[in-house]
């Protein structure tokens, strides 16, 4: 008598955890939505993280060209300078001879300002957008508002 206890025990126990259809259980449910809930975060995470790396490389370009304009400028403006003293002092045409340096310098400075500024442009604006567009989707996957 005691065994068909013990059979019928363990026979209610069996139906209770293997669910009909072979649909997966509600705790087998939540284990997967854990873990993939922590998966899409880290792997958002790592968007994230290579996104502001990409965008801090393209501001340091930019600020280093900036840096580099500013020089050239600085070297025209010391040109300019040495030409106007020149005229001055000689009244020949090595003055002239400076100026043409000075404004090639200062062309060159413009370039360079303007290359500066398409990097720093491609860096703004300083969030990883792909990152928000893809966690924004995520949500409203959850919601049930879209498809995966």
């Amino acid at each position: 008598m005691a065994d068909t206890g013990a059979t019928s025990v363990s026979a209610s126990t069996t139906a209770t955890s293997d669910p009909a259809a072979g649909e997966p259980s509600t705790g087998e449910l939540i284990n997967r939505l854990t873990a993939q809930s922590t998966e899409l975060i880290r792997s958002e995470l790592q968007l994230a993280k290579l996104e502001m790396t990409e965008k801090a490389k393209h501001a340091g370009v930019g600020v280093g060209m900036f840096g580099g304009a500013g020089l050239v400028a600085l070297y025209g403006l010391g040109t300019l300078i040495a030409a106007i003293v020149l005229a001055l002092a000689l009244l020949l045409p090595a003055w002239l001879a400076a100026l043409i340096v000075a404004v090639v310098l200062f062309a060159i400075a413009g370039v360079v300002a303007l290359l500066g500024k398409k990097q720093v442009a491609q860096a703004t604006p300083a969030k990883p957008e792909r990152t928000v567009e893809n966690v924004q989707r995520d949500v409203q996957t959850v919601k049930g508002g879209g498809s995966a």
